[in-house]
């Protein structure tokens, strides 16, 4: 009831003729082509060039992206200490709730 239908593969129609043999040419020597005319050179000039309100301006962006992931890797690292030791305390209070109802 579910079953996929595969389409049947189509069979060529028509006659079918061998590809065209391809004979062997020989090379013959063209006429030299004199070399290009030397072109110009372009003068070389910076793409980027830094002023000093742009080189201020990566320096505060940079120092923030730095404060801002520093602060990132310092909360996440505070937090994983703060949850061992609540996880700590909590299997120190186990431990000596299970060993005092042992005694009695």
């Amino acid at each position: 009831m579910l079953r996929p239908k595969l389409p049947a593969m189509p069979q060529p129609t028509g006659t079918v003729t061998p590809p065209a043999v391809v004979e062997p040419t020989t090379i013959t020597p063209g006429l030299l082509v004199p070399p290009p005319a030397p072109v110009a050179p372009i003068p070389v000039r910076p793409t980027v060039q830094l002023t000093p309100g742009t080189a201020l301006a990566l320096v505060g962006g940079g120092t923030a992206v730095v404060l801002v992931v520093g602060t990132v890797l310092v909360s996440m690292l505070l937090a994983v200490a703060i949850t061992a030791t609540s996880v700590a305390v909590c299997a120190v209070v186990l431990r000596s709730l299970l060993t005092s109802q042992h005694r009695r």
